[in-house]
């Protein structure tokens, strides 16, 4: 049944049942008219969707089953508070039945297809709610993570997926997957917007049993930070998704990363416990009531998995627990030598009907990198990475210990900034990066210098910026004032950018690094002559300190402006 929403406040609705329109998407329900929020308030002008095991008062939750449909008098506090903040409500979104897989085609509603390639799964179980941000029909959606279901449908549509610390979101009036392990999930296509909802969402509710009053690391991390790489890969033969991660760790390095290989075995012991073992039987005992009487309408293999933790008595439930803090001991000594771990979101992309024919271990596979951060208490952020060869998005994800999620957002956002993606499938550039809501500048004594050549990224001389733990702010364009020059006869070889007359000059490209003071004096100290440090102004109206040139030294220079910036016009050369 197709069921629509008429009202335009949050708390006022009346509802309707209409049978299924011609051709509907099998991703959102759409309401008649948008739920609208409060006037004002931190995400006014936002629109969202919310995943079909949310409650939304007078509207049915059917968590992607038609016999389960119940009418919840309340609406979930989360939906409730960014209705206060003034988003505007769309619809609800289909998912993996009972939030059940991670693929995406688990519902009597349909499958729901990729946003790049329709013949390939969306991910899932918040398969809806991916779709709808990553075309654009709504700012943000909510999910819900269990097992990786708000990451690997971010994965696998080149959008931003926040998996929150447990307890961080209140989850009461969420249909529960494994209540003791889920988690109310942020899509955007943005690190930015997740990051302003998840600012509005958070909080504690005592009404809840999971519910943490969780304090939030502050300062992001280190300009010099280390990240985990397992030992062992997986990418089920998909050599396109194994040479996207080799670019994805290269790139991290480049943001001031050092990669540092980690054991493993206890992170994918740990994943195996989900289905593997008793702890299923929290899946059964989330539907219980509703199962035991309606087993039949409960579509397959999303049955089959809820039957089997009927099999499991107490004592094997507690000894399931007992082995899974065994295995976080052994894998919380790998947080001694790393600052976050980097993974695939996912190994690998299937087609929809390659998950038909096989759809137990395939959807395995999809899990292989995202099954134990819940079960062991970690953050997460799933940003996009590239597009492959063959057109499809490929996904990683940040990992760190509870109540590290403002810095893997920190981190995140550079990452994907530095990306080049566009928006989803929008085709919309991404727009500049913003601070992070909750996050104070590594520290108050630093200084930003904006580089236009040898210190860019990769370049020779980068190492004079990383070795005084200056990191990456953000790319960034000069005002239409400037011209710049190859010097002749510089070892290595540099530029010269050069301040002209309005209207005679170019848009250069540069970057903008920020270092700690007491670091400045020894980094402008190796700046040779005729280079020098003096006030560059930028295309947004603003200005930074960075490298200048003296106009007696360009005689006999090239001017490459025509270029944009000192990495093009080395590509155009190479």
């Amino acid at each position: 049944m197709l069921r629509t929403i008429i009202g335009t406040t949050a708390t006022t609705t009346t509802t309707t049942t209409t049978a299924p329109t011609q051709g509907s998407p099998a991703w959102i329900r759409r309401f008649d008219t948008a739920l609208a929020g409060a006037a004002s308030g931190q995400l006014a002008g936002l629109s969202f969707a919310i995943k079909d095991n949310i409650d939304l008062a007078g509207y049915p939750t059917t968590a992607a089953c038609p016999a389960f449909d119940r009418m919840p008098r309340d609406s979930a506090p989360v939906v409730q508070r960014l209705l206060a903040a003034g988003a505007s409500l769309h619809g609800k979104t289909n998912l993996d039945q009972f939030a059940c897989g991670l693929n995406g085609t688990r519902s009597p509603y349909g499958a729901v297809p990729n946003a790049f390639d329709p013949s390939y799964v969306s991910g899932g179980s918040s398969s809806g709610s991916a779709h709808v941000v990553a075309t654009g029909e709504v700012d943000f959606a909510l999910g819900t993570d269990t097992a990786g279901s708000g990451r690997v449908p971010a994965g696998l549509n080149n959008i931003v997926g926040l998996k929150p610390s447990k307890g961080l979101i209140s989850a009461r009036g969420v249909l529960p997957a494994a209540q003791s392990v889920d988690c109310v999930s942020i899509f955007a296509r943005t690190v930015a917007t997740a990051c302003r909802v998840l600012a509005v969402a958070k909080g504690y509710d005592r009404l809840d049993p999971y519910s943490r009053d969780l304090p939030l690391c502050s300062r992001p991390f280190a300009a010099e930070f280390r990240f985990g790489v397992p030992d062992t890969l997986e990418f089920c033969g998909d050599a396109l998704a194994e040479r996207e991660f080799a670019v994805a760790i290269e790139r991290l390095r480049e943001l001031g990363g050092e990669a540092v290989t980690i054991d493993y075995a206890p992170l994918a012991e740990a994943a195996a416990l989900l289905y593997d073992s008793a702890l299923v039987a929290e899946r059964y005992a989330a539907i219980r009531t509703f199962f035991d009487a309606h087993e039949a309408d409960v579509a397959e293999p999303v049955r089959s998995i809820v039957a089997s933790g009927r099999q499991y008595s107490a004592a094997d439930v507690f000894e399931a627990q007992t082995r899974l803090r065994a295995l976080g001991q052994r894998a919380a000594a790998m947080w001694e030598r790393i600052d976050l771990l980097l993974v695939p979101t996912a190994p690998t992309h299937y087609t929809i009907a390659q998950m038909r024919d096989d759809p137990i271990t395939l959807n395995r596979h999809l899990g292989a990198y995202t099954n134990f951060v819940n079960l062991l208490d970690y953050a997460a952020l799933s940003v996009p990475s590239s597009l492959r060869a063959d057109g499809l998005p490929f996904g990683i994800t940040l990992i760190g210990p509870c109540g590290s999620d403002l810095q893997l957002a920190e981190l995140g956002q550079r990452y994907h900034h530095r990306t080049g993606l566009m928006q989803g499938a929008t085709g919309v550039p991404l727009p500049a990066p913003e601070p992070i809501p909750g996050l104070v500048p590594a520290s108050d004594d630093t200084v930003q210098v904006a580089v236009v050549g040898a210190h860019l990224s990769g370049m020779p001389l980068n190492t004079q910026l990383t070795e005084r733990r200056a990191r990456l702010v953000r790319q960034a364009m000069t005002a239409p004032d400037y011209r710049l020059y190859a010097l002749p006869d510089s070892t290595p070889a540099k530029p010269g950018l050069l301040r002209v007359a309005p209207g005679t000059g170019h848009r250069i490209a540069l970057e903008i690094w920020e270092m700690p003071v007491q670091a400045y004096g020894s980094f402008v100290a190796l700046i040779p002559a005729p280079l020098g440090i003096g006030r560059i102004r930028l295309d947004d109206g603003g200005d930074v300190q960075g490298f200048l040139c003296e106009p007696f030294a360009l005689a006999g220079a090239s001017d490459i402006s025509h270029f944009g910036g000192w990495r093009a016009y080395l590509a155009a050369n190479a």
